[in-house]
């Protein structure tokens, strides 16, 4: 399991209006924007998202997600699932087709069924567009409060100084009200259309109203006291009641979770817990006196965390023996040994991960990074291949640039090296970063080459100076910036 950071995606900047606001219109500008960004709250967070990345994880999670995802007319393979580390329980949709899910809202699941059933809900903001149509909600907010600025100005003017300022008083609510309005009109959309994409998927849709039922007690908190997800999707009785009516009218709403699913949906919840809970906390919800799998599992993880790494190894490796052909039992066992410096016992294990899924890009990272960090010239070749082939798979991963230039830079290959540094903060959203390793490469590349080539394409996209197309328009790359 890999942690790490990524910047949280944001809504537009409001477009800049020659009239000038009053302090009150702006805070309520300020308002609605919280109120609709996400149909999640991440959408308006400044702090870069805490996104975890483990293959069993994800593949656990599109098993659930993807035939809600096909019900919906969408392609499984163009919507992104991310797992953000963080404990409150929080799921929202983001810049087109990507879910995120809180860590905190996976574990607090019981079953898959209630799982699939928060994610058929955010499918039905996404397959429904309600993130790009948002500013409608603010737009109908902010007439709602010139309405009743405008009521206040005739009753000013009337000589009702009194009901002038009660409607002055009251115009921030009013549009509260308004814009609150607008989002749970969205949220009973988005649960008529979980219901409908889950009887289209042969799923019930009772784990949704039981997710929904087992927090109907957030409705009496203050928004402050509220669980993310609650604030920006507004939960009332008559919602709950609503949504249980039409799924319980559904044919498949008696359907059950397989013994399979289930025993997948605890593995995911236990080794989620056990990588961001404290190793104590660990073994207190998952006992020795407790045999099963999941909770081997996690204990295994944990003693590794607590850096009892024999103990660790001699339960992986025990459950290696019940379970042989299990990759991400082999991936947990070459991280441990990774992790303590060392890789060259690590290799046998991520290597045997990777012969039995082949197709997972993360595993064969992991064989690349041990294969690199062994410092053997011969396995050097290896290393860059193992790496490049997770790359073809996921382009976007920025550690995977960083292994494969520092793989290049052990080789001497130092414009292939400073490509694949570009590529890295290329990855990361860092054009000027990105454009100044690409100009490096290119004077180290053959000229007209593949590699050549692409380090000019992120010069180009990453914000050149004049200078820098000065420089490439002399050697005939692009047309003179001066002359156009």
């Amino acid at each position: 399991m890999n942690f790490s950071l990524s910047r949280s995606p944001k809504a537009p900047p409001p477009r800049r209006r020659a009239l000038r606001w009053t302090g009150l219109v702006a805070g309520l500008a300020a308002m609605t924007t919280g109120l609709l960004t996400p149909l999640s709250s991440a959408m308006a967070q400044e702090a870069p998202l805490s996104l975890i990345r483990d293959t069993e994880i994800e593949a656990i999670l599109h098993e659930d997600a993807d035939p809600v995802f096909i019900a919906a007319g969408l392609d499984p393979k163009a919507v992104q699932i991310h797992i953000v580390g963080d404990n409150e329980l929080n799921a929202f949709v983001a810049g087109g087709q990507n879910l995120f899910l809180n860590t905190g809202l996976i574990v607090k699941t019981k079953n898959p069924n209630q799982l699939i059933g928060v994610i058929a809900h955010e499918t039905g903001h996404m397959a429904g567009g309600h993130l790009a149509r948002s500013d409608q909600g603010g737009k109908q907010a902010l007439a709602t409060f010139l309405f009743t600025l405008g009521l206040a100005a005739v009753a000013a003017v009337a000589g009702s100084p009194d009901a002038a300022g009660a409607l002055l008083y009251s115009s921030d609510y009013f549009a509260t009200l308004t814009i609150l309005g607008y989002t749970r009109t969205q949220e009973a959309s988005a649960d008529q259309a979980a219901v409908t994409y889950l009887e289209r998927a042969h799923i019930s849709s009772r784990g949704l109203v039981e997710f929904f039922d087992n927090f109907r007690y957030e409705e009496v908190f203050s928004g402050a006291r509220r669980y993310p997800f609650f604030q920006s999707h507004p939960l009332t009785s008559e919602r709950i009641e609503a949504l249980r009516v039409r799924a319980s009218q559904q044919s498949n709403y008696g359907e059950v979770d397989t013994p399979l699913a289930q025993a997948k949906h605890d593995v995911m919840v236990a080794k989620l817990k056990a990588f961001t809970n404290l190793p104590q906390q660990t073994f207190v919800d998952f006992p020795e006196s407790d045999t099963g799998f999941p909770a081997r599992y996690a204990r295994a993880i944990a003693y590794y965390r607590d850096l009892q790494t024999e103990r660790a190894l001699k339960l992986t490796d025990a459950l290696l023996t019940e379970h042989p052909n299990d990759p991400y039992i082999w991936e947990l066992k070459g991280q441990i040994l990774f992790e303590i410096g060392r890789p060259k016992e690590a290799e046998p294990a991520h290597r045997r991960s990777v012969e039995l899924k082949p197709d997972a890009p993360l595993l064969r990272m992991n064989l690349g990074q041990a294969l690199l960090s062994e410092y053997d010239p011969k396995k050097l070749d290896e290393a860059i291949t193992e790496i490049r082939r997770s790359l073809d798979v996921e382009a976007d991963n920025p550690y995977g640039w960083l292994l494969l230039s520092q793989a290049y830079d052990r080789k001497g290959m130092g414009g292939m090296a400073r490509l694949a540094a570009a590529e890295q903060e290329f990855a990361l959203g860092q054009a000027v970063e990105a454009k100044t390793f690409a100009m490096r490469a290119r004077h180290q590349l053959p000229k007209n080459s593949p590699e050549w080539r692409r380090a000019t394409d992120i010069v180009l996209v990453s914000k050149p100076s004049k200078d820098d197309l000065r420089a490439l328009a002399r050697e005939g790359s692009v047309d003179d910036p001066v002359r156009r």
